[in-house]
């Protein structure tokens, strides 16, 4: 029989988590077979891996993974996987927007041969504002990064235990973990969902960590930004030159004297700022490459209580 593994990442979920369980154990649990919760807790500075624990004495089927402090979602997810023992693992957010009932939905579309299920968003109860940034983040990643990207967005997907192997060997940091879910190119699903308005806790989804995603979305899997710094160079040689002999035809044809201080003061502030941004982009992608090179890991796990299931066996 075929072991399903649900991997949530914990940060600040001290207020959602019970409500969690209860929802997963009313809706899903009982009808899984064999399974197994995966908490990891990301660093929470708040009571979360207590009541991760008070779970895992309620179910024998949970195990309760630390890390050391905050690395991320993204680390957290991998450390989560790294200590599932399922066929298969699904990723859960612990924010209960998402429906608990499409796991099973993923999980048969899994015993039918696909080794990666999207869990794709129909639509979302959420302010205007956020709607908007997210469908812009997603259109620009799927325009430019990655095709099979949903427009709607995911970030919950179920994977087989081939990709997760893949996973571990690429071992990247700075990086987007669903891309690479979708960058290893396997048999892939998509399940349609309606996300809903969270209703309980506080977001810790804040504007830098977007923004930060959005650029490890675009520095790790495209090379866009650097295509856009050569044409953009090539832009302005060529209307440097046009704009030099169009000056020149107005001294020497014309007779127009050459004047505009102020015009060429705003021509370098801008240039002197473009070339600044384009620093920015290089200074960007060198960063990565020390980190990558440093060898760190992208995680660090400081205690794992195991399924009181293995401990018995």
């Amino acid at each position: 029989m075929s072991k399903i593994s649900i991997v949530v990442p914990v940060y600040y979920n001290s207020d959602t988590l019970e409500l969690l369980y209860d929802d997963m154990k009313e809706k899903i649990l009982d009808k899984l077979g064999d399974y197994e919760i995966v908490f990891t807790d990301d660093g929470s500075g708040d009571n979360s891996w207590e009541i991760m624990n008070k779970i895992r004495e309620k179910d024998e089927n949970v195990k309760c993974v630390k890390l050391s402090r905050n690395f991320g979602e993204h680390a957290a997810l991998l450390a989560g996987l790294s200590q599932c023992t399922g066929d298969c693992a699904v990723t859960k957010q612990a924010d209960l927007q998402e429906d608990s009932g499409i796991i099973l939905e993923m999980y048969e579309s899994w015993k039918q041969g696909n080794k990666v299920v999207l869990a794709v968003r129909s639509d979302r109860d959420e302010p205007f504002l956020k709607k908007l940034f997210a469908s812009m983040y997603y259109a620009i990643i799927h325009k430019f990064v990655e095709k099979n990207m949903p427009v709607g967005g995911c970030d919950c997907y179920l994977i087989d235990r081939q990709v997760i192997k893949v996973l571990e060997l690429l071992d990247e940091k700075n990086s987007s973990l669903t891309l690479q879910v979708l960058w290893a190119g396997f048999k892939t699903d998509r399940i349609y969902f309606h996300r809903k308005d969270r209703e309980v806790g506080v977001s810790r989804w804040t504007l830098s960590k977007k923004v930060k995603l959005a650029m490890d979305s675009m520095l790790s899997f495209s090379y866009v930004p650097i295509r856009f710094m050569s044409s953009l160079g090539m832009i302005f040689f060529v209307i440097s030159i046009l704009w030099i002999i169009e000056i020149f035809i107005e001294a020497l044809v014309i007779g127009t004297p050459v004047m505009g201080w102020a015009s060429l003061m705003c021509l370098s502030l801008f240039s002197f700022g473009t070339m600044m941004v384009m620093m920015g982009i290089i200074g960007e992608y060198v960063w990565r490459t020390l980190d990558a090179s440093r060898n760190r890991p992208p995680f660090l796990i400081d205690t794992v209580n195991e399924c009181r299931k293995n401990d018995k066996e």
